[in-house]
């Protein structure tokens, strides 16, 4: 099993995992054999860390409709996708990092990071998904109810790029923004706290981190062991869509 991470894998995972590369002269058993002998050699992974909601919903400003209704299933990509901010604690501070998510795949397709995480944070997250791949124009991205999103600083954006808004019902329900949720539980004690103490490096090095093109932050996706997918840069463009 050559990957980075399959350290981190847990039995389910790396049940899939093995699954899709089926090593030369190896029978794979059934998942649950596969998870019985992943237990008893000691290799699953069990996180450590629990996902904490950051954002702060502002009851008072005008809220989207929910488009996906907890429905992240994508025949496309860039079609449906999910955005949220998370925090990671440095040493002199806190570094946010906002990414969207495409629901196709679960790609990061954009990204960005700051030191707080206000409003711009995210519209600079709009920003660098339009410029990487111009085909986000008409698709829907969905946020929960952070005051962040419900800005008018934020909404100007959307309707500037084209790009239809969609959020968590009224509520603050978290499984309305559950591929999210999943993402960050995934990716963060995968790509950082397991492999670094970040506590004890600076919001620069942490930010060198999280935006290296060659990072595997920037390329994360949850089913990485899959064929990475050609996106359309342009209305029209062909792409190769994932098997699953």
């Amino acid at each position: 099993m050559e990957d980075e991470c399959n350290d981190t894998y847990g039995r389910i995972r790396m049940y899939q995992a093995l699954t899709l590369k089926q090593p030369e002269n190896v029978d794979i058993s059934s998942e649950r054999t596969g998870c019985r002998i992943i237990e008893e050699i000691g290799i699953s992974h069990h996180p450590r860390r629990k996902p904490n909601g950051i954002t702060k919903a502002d009851r008072k400003t005008r809220k989207s409709d929910d488009l996906l209704k907890r429905d992240f299933h994508a025949e496309e990509p860039l079609k449906k996708c999910v955005t949220d901010i998370t925090e990671t604690k440095a040493s002199d501070g806190k570094l946010y990092v906002s990414a969207v998510f495409d629901c196709f795949d679960s790609s990061v397709v954009g990204l960005a990071v700051d030191t707080n995480m206000k409003a711009p944070l995210c519209v600079q997250t709009l920003e660098n998904t339009l410029n990487a791949y111009p085909g986000i124009r008409g698709a829907i991205i969905h946020s929960d109810r952070g005051s962040q999103y419900t800005s008018q600083l934020y909404r100007d954006a959307v309707r500037q790029y084209g790009i239809q808004q969609s959020m968590n019902s009224a509520g603050g329900r978290c499984h309305d923004n559950a591929r999210c949720e999943s993402m960050w539980a995934r990716m963060k004690p995968e790509l950082l706290y397991g492999r670094y103490d970040t506590e004890k490096m600076t919001t620069e090095e942490l930010r060198t981190i999280v935006c290296c093109p060659s990072n595997s932050i920037v390329s994360f996706r949850l089913y990485k062991d899959l064929p990475m997918v050609m996106y359309p840069t342009f209305p029209g463009q062909r792409y190769k869509k994932r098997i699953y």
